[in-house]
């Protein structure tokens, strides 16, 4: 699909990006959350993310500078929280559902890695909520992203159970 932008989120879109989301958690295995969190929540996340110096990105259709329809999103945030590991980010990315697999989703995570170098940070891991999520394994693969494990059946959704799968990505020199 042409004609998107990547740019920053900023709060405006949050009413986008809770939409996105929320039909991610209701219809997919992408999130392990039963249910989708509200505008207020979801605010309250994008603030912790963007205030710890973690890059937030949107696909908005349009060109650079105008405002446009939000068609995905994409973030970095802690992988965990011990001071250790304050040097690697784990990736998320949502796209709209009538506008997957047209490109959308690749953009926003190499310009989430690009992102994510310029703040200095080292790992990107991404935590992949089913093994048959076959189109994320390639897109992450396809960035350079390698598999690290599979950790099995350790998510029941759907009335089924869901493995995790493990990728990793050095970042930086």
């Amino acid at each position: 699909m042409s004609g998107f932008t990547i740019r920053p989120a900023e709060p405006c879109d949050i009413a986008a990006m809770t939409r996105i989301y929320a039909h991610a958690v209701r219809h997919g295995t992408a999130s392990f959350e039963i249910d989708p969190p509200d505008e207020s929540e979801m605010r309250r996340r994008f603030e912790a993310l963007v205030g710890g110096g973690y890059p937030s990105l949107v696909a908005a259709q349009g060109v650079a500078g105008s405002a446009g329809e939000v068609l995905g999103y994409a973030y970095a945030g802690p992988y965990r929280a011990r001071p250790a590991y304050r040097f690697t980010v784990e990736d998320s990315i949502y796209v709209a559902p009538q506008t997957q697999r047209h490109g959308i989703g690749r953009a926003l995570l190499r310009q989430l890695i690009t992102e994510c170098e310029a703040h200095g940070f080292r790992q990107m891991i991404a935590v992949i909520g089913d093994s048959a999520q076959t189109a994320s394994i390639a897109l992450h693969a396809g960035l350079g992203f390698r598999l690290v494990g599979t950790l099995e059946a350790v998510g029941f959704k759907f009335d089924r159970w869901l493995d995790s799968v493990l990728m990793q990505r050095g970042l930086g020199g």
